[in-house]
């Protein structure tokens, strides 16, 4: 997985480099993204229909080296800073596809929602967790992320943003399982 993800910042960054408008630069991202809003692996953000600002800052911390990943730093090198919000506004002006993953059970559903009311997950990302501004959309996110993402900032591999770092630690593991789940089935 490591050499294919090499490759594709590869790709991607010499891609870049050729590419002339945002279109054809956003037209690159399909290889990991997907070409019709479903990213090729479920370890990977849908990243069509997300908010314009979380966008823009997600792009920002990937090339400024405030957050890091083996396929998106090289990829968010590669890119000029004046190209980051046009990218950003391209990609959340898409519809927000349909993975086609399951609505969690109702237990499940439950423990999501018990473990919502505990620590505030729509404090930020709104009632339907569709985000706002620079907070994600998660509703619908693939779950193989979610649970990545909840993860990382758990262990410390993501710190871009202290207070998730805090909120993750202090939440049960088969909480952050529940709401992934949870998450991902809503649409």
């Amino acid at each position: 997985m490591r050499a294919l993800s090499v490759l594709l910042s590869l790709a991607f960054y010499l891609g870049a480099a050729q590419a002339q408008d945002i279109e054809d630069k956003a037209e690159l991202c399909a290889g990991c993204h997907g070409a019709d809003g479903v990213p090729s692996h479920e370890d990977m953000p849908i990243i069509w229909g997300q908010q314009p600002g979380y966008l823009f800052a997600e792009l920002r911390d990937f090339k400024s080296g405030a957050r890091k990943d083996n396929t998106m730093s090289p990829v968010a090198l590669g890119l000029e800073q004046a190209d980051l919000m046009p990218l950003a506004q391209y990609f959340s002006q898409k519809t927000w596809p349909n993975p086609r993953q399951h609505p969690a059970t109702s237990d499940v559903a439950a423990q999501a929602q018990r473990a919502n009311t505990s620590f505030g997950c729509t404090g930020c990302h709104q009632e339907t967790y569709k985000g706002d501004s620079t907070q994600p959309r998660l509703a619908g996110q693939n779950r193989d992320y979610l649970a990545k993402t909840m993860d990382d900032f758990r262990t410390g591999a993501r710190g871009d943003n202290p207070g998730m770092t805090d909120l993750m630690k202090a939440t049960p593991e088969p909480d952050l399982a529940a709401l992934a789940t949870y998450l991902a089935g809503l649409q």
